[in-house]
């Protein structure tokens, strides 16, 4: 049988245009179901990633086969749709392609530090699931690490960085006389709260209106930048009032249709949701200029170049800390023999002590510990020292067990 190892299965923007990635977007309802029928046939970890540019599984598998066939299984996508533009990325690359996506070197957009709120959130709904090893748990841990002290000590995340801001980017350099536009922002989850703090901290248009499916979400978020909020079932007269539409919803079928749309003046549409959320017959309507996530991204961005300078900066830091990893890594592969033959080592140092306790009245059990500690510390480090250089490592390793008659497990 194979040796379960680390793959990561996925579908992005780099091939795959928005429709088709939205075939294979996953839910958490779905992913939930994903990750406990992955854990029961044996997975024990892994970490289900579905974000607007790209779904990603990260598994500890025999078969990376599997996990393809459980993505089409909970998602509308096709094992012949993934044969055609998905991706298969195995150990030491898999370990790479993490850190590029976790630090926002991979995004659509260079620098998108959204990816890592996401990749956190679907850590933790696994975690939760108790589907996360101490080995995902470290690597993990060190994207996050990583992500953190990129943004902090790089400028890669200067400019238009996320979908979010993308959106705005486009009303700003592409409509006049924005102060007097009528904006309707249909959604506020991650993607709708970050677009419309984008849109009151660099616009001057204080005509802007929430909708969401659930009112009391809209509301606390009308209420932190003091917007309005209309119910659902206004959305049609709110539409037909409104100058620009932001659908930033989380549905898997269609929430903008023509049925709900009358209009008799022009109406510019930005769809930022995975699968597509605005009906693509709306095209059709030459009142109605629709944009979807792909053509936002692929805008020009005019501080690309100077993020473009920090991409070394960015890859020193990942180098770093995927060092740090791998060390942890190596460690814990000869880790419990060095902490068994630790244990050994003051097994054999307790007995001596209390025989050298019965023949001396005087004897200074407290020096005699602290030497023998300090000494078995110094042989133990050595030992470790030793099997992290050594190119036999299995065979010592099984060496040092049978010397010290330690058991096979440890």
């Amino acid at each position: 049988m194979k040796k379960p190892s680390l793959h990561v299965i996925g579908i992005s923007y780099k091939k795959a245009s928005a429709s088709l990635r939205g075939r294979f977007s996953l839910d958490k309802s779905s992913s939930k179901k994903f990750i406990l029928e992955a854990k029961n046939s044996g997975i024990e970890s892994i970490v289900v990633n579905s974000t607007c540019n790209r779904v990603e599984i990260y598994a500890i598998s025999n078969d990376h086969k599997v996990l393809i066939k459980l993505l089409c299984k909970y998602s509308l996508g096709t094992e012949s749709d993934f044969n055609s533009c998905g991706y298969v990325i195995n150990g030491e690359a898999a370990i790479n392609h993490i850190f590029r996506v976790g630090t926002g070197l991979d995004s659509q957009i260079l620098g998108d530090f959204e990816i890592i709120a996401q990749m956190r959130q679907s850590f933790k709904l696994s975690k939760e699931l108790k589907v996360i090893n101490p080995f995902f748990d470290r690597l993990f841990s060190s994207v996050m690490q990583a992500s953190k002290r990129i943004k902090n000590e790089t400028k890669l995340s200067s400019g238009a960085t996320s979908v979010s801001f993308a959106a705005v980017r486009y009303i700003l350099d592409n409509v006049t006389n924005l102060k007097n536009k009528k904006i309707l922002l249909f959604g506020v989850g991650k993607i709708g709260r970050n677009t419309c703090e984008n849109l009151v901290k660099h616009t001057s248009n204080k005509q802007i209106t929430l909708i969401n499916r659930t009112k009391d979400k809209a509301k606390k978020i009308a209420g932190k930048f003091k917007l309005v909020v209309k119910n659902i079932s206004e959305i049609s007269n709110e539409i037909s009032k409104s100058d620009i539409l932001i659908v930033a919803t989380s549905s898997s079928s269609p929430t903008i249709t023509k049925d709900i749309i009358s209009l008799s003046k022009n109406l510019l549409i930005l769809d930022l949701s995975v699968p597509k959320n605005v009906e693509e017959k709306l095209k059709m309507n030459p009142n109605i200029d629709l944009l979807d996530l792909d053509h936002l991204s692929n805008i020009t961005d005019i501080n690309l170049d100077k993020r473009k300078q920090f991409i070394p900066d960015a890859e020193i830091i990942i180098s770093e800390i995927k060092k740090d990893f791998e060390d942890w890594v190596e460690t814990r592969k000869y880790a419990p023999t060095v902490n068994a033959l630790k244990a050994k080592f003051k097994q054999i140092q307790e007995k001596k002590i209390k025989v050298l306790k019965k023949k001396s009245h005087n004897f200074n059990e407290a020096n005699v510990t602290e030497v023998g500690e300090h000494l078995i510390q110094k042989i133990t480090n050595q030992i470790a020292s030793h099997l992290k250089e050594s190119k036999e490592f299995e065979e010592e390793l099984e060496s040092i067990r049978t010397i010290f008659q330690l058991n096979s497990n440890e």
